[in-house]
């Protein structure tokens, strides 16, 4: 019987190296066995026994290879995971999906007459923050939900030189990025919206693609506010969470992405966990009192992205991260290039 899932990384630039690699590395239930890279050898020193090759049809015609991470630029995504699908392989694909939703449910198709899994690294359903926001909402103390507002804010007053995630066209910049995450989020929550209203602007100068997006999603009886800048010099909170009865408020930024970039591997009982004084706060009525509770963070945990996609793959699981998610935030992000374009709400049909 099969064990560990061979494996190969489409790519080794930064969700490679500070991502996907990683949290591979760690996980007994995957072997690393071919690494992408046109002309550089980097992954050796994270994979020392994995082959490196300069073309991805390498990769495609590796009979042993049984899953490849798609972790490539944004509009590479439709091609290689369709490629990667026809050539029989499990796939995981880095977000956004794709950047169209038919491209999405093309993929999707494939994925089901190949009979192979189709999933996207969302890996912030996994931050301790969101875990915890999930826990507070379930318990509901706050009482029936008013408005949900999550920010994603970074301070970056410069435009980053030779990237292609600063130049392009509307697909392009922080809400095909970022906010692939943030709408992922709110459908975890509360499912599809009825309709979205954006604002997307580009904030800093010499900018070419959209670094700012302010998007209202309306559910039935609550808005959910999803927002991102590049120029927010002092942050406020990451979640606010308004009920008829009380407020939660979660400061700070899971701790995990900083601490892969500084070389950490994802091991140890203390990973992704927070100081008490990160933990969020929530303010509510109970019996006609005023209480103040602290909350305490949840710990984060990405490694439990790919400890799903082993048990899809070896024990017939249940897919955590489903495609079809994944093709209904495209279709809200596509929503929001609409309602941005022709300045109006659009309702998500």
């Amino acid at each position: 019987m099969k064990t560990t899932i061979k494996t190969a990384l489409a790519s080794f630039g930064m969700s490679g190296q500070v991502f996907h690699g990683p949290l591979l590395k760690v996980n007994p239930g995957f072997e690393v066995v071919s690494v992408l890279e046109r002309t550089k050898n980097l992954s050796v020193k994270l994979f020392p026994e994995a082959t490196i090759v300069r073309s991805y049809s390498e990769i495609l015609d590796n009979p042993e290879i049984e899953l490849v991470v798609v972790n490539t630029p944004d509009s590479s995504h439709f091609n290689m995971a369709r490629e990667a699908l026809e050539a029989g392989k499990h796939v995981v694909v880095e977000k956004p999906m794709t950047l169209k939703c038919e491209e999405a449910e093309a993929l999707i198709d494939l994925a089901e007459k190949k009979n192979r899994m189709l999933t996207v690294f969302q890996n912030r359903r996994w931050d301790a923050d969101f875990r915890t926001v999930q826990q507070v909402i379930k318990e509901a103390k706050f009482g029936r939900l008013v408005e949900f507002e999550s920010h994603f804010d970074r301070y970056r007053t410069f435009v980053a030189p030779n990237t292609w995630k600063e130049e392009g066209d509307e697909y392009s910049g922080v809400l095909y990025n970022l906010g692939s995450h943030m709408v992922d989020q709110a459908v975890v929550l509360f499912g599809m919206p009825k309709e979205v209203t954006a604002h997307l602007r580009i904030v800093r100068k010499g900018g070419v693609v959209y670094d700012y997006y302010d998007i209202r999603l309306e559910y039935a009886g609550f808005a959910a506010l999803l927002k991102c800048s590049y120029l927010v010099k002092d942050p406020g909170p990451r979640y606010t969470i308004h009920g008829e009865l009380g407020t939660f408020y979660k400061s700070g930024i899971d701790p995990q992405e900083e601490l892969l970039k500084a070389g950490n591997l994802p091991t140890g009982e203390a990973w992704g966990s927070e100081p008490a004084e990160e933990w969020g706060t929530l303010f509510y009525e109970e019996g006609g009192d005023e209480v103040e509770e602290l909350v305490e963070t949840i710990p984060g945990n990405y490694g439990l992205f790919y400890d799903n996609v082993y048990d899809v793959i070896r024990r017939q699981g249940e897919l955590l991260v489903k495609p079809e998610q994944a093709a209904g935030v495209i279709r809200i992000l596509e929503a929001c290039l609409q309602s941005n374009r022709e300045k109006r709400t659009v309702e998500i049909r």
